[in-house]
């Protein structure tokens, strides 16, 4: 390791976070270095609640998805907006390539959260047909790692 860098997180470590701060609170498995994370979360107290499973591995990155309620049948036939894919929904939390996440990162302080701010904006994009989260929106026949625009996060209170 060179001095003044900080060592990645490994899913073992990722999964003692999960387990104890109570943003997270749920239940997982970890086996060969891979986490399997689920809990439910509300984006604010009138909200439905959401069941998310957050997967990583070693080396990885954190990959979030929304198992239900199922957020295409909410969408009533429109495409989802700010996804890496449809079905099951799985959100795009950060543009990667940037730095808005690390592998030193808690996956409990700053993946959590922004899944929770994510489905905030989903549920206003439900009601308005407009979604507010800002990022950018993978083209076609743009890469994948271009959905998020990090000059519009405000990383001293995690709020795009």
């Amino acid at each position: 390791m060179i001095p003044g860098r900080r060592k990645p997180l490994t899913a073992a470590q990722q999964y003692v976070n999960l387990k104890g701060n109570p943003l997270s609170a749920g239940a997982g498995e970890l086996r060969a270095g891979r986490l399997h994370w689920r809990y439910e979360t509300s984006p604010a107290p009138l909200s439905r609640i959401y069941g998310i499973r957050i997967e990583f591995a070693n080396g990885g990155i954190p990959e979030v998805f929304v198992e239900r309620p199922d957020l295409v049948e909410l969408a009533e036939g429109r495409k989802l907006p700010h996804v890496y894919q449809q079905k099951p929904a799985r959100l795009c939390l950060y543009l990667p390539g940037t730095g808005e996440w690390q592998p030193w990162m808690r996956i409990d302080q700053m993946i959590v959260p922004w899944a929770s701010l994510w489905l905030y904006f989903f549920e206003d994009w439900l009601a308005t047909d407009e979604w507010k989260g800002g990022g950018k929106h993978p083209a076609e026949d743009e890469p994948i790692r271009r959905c998020r625009d990090r000059e519009e996060f405000d990383y001293r209170t995690g709020v795009w």
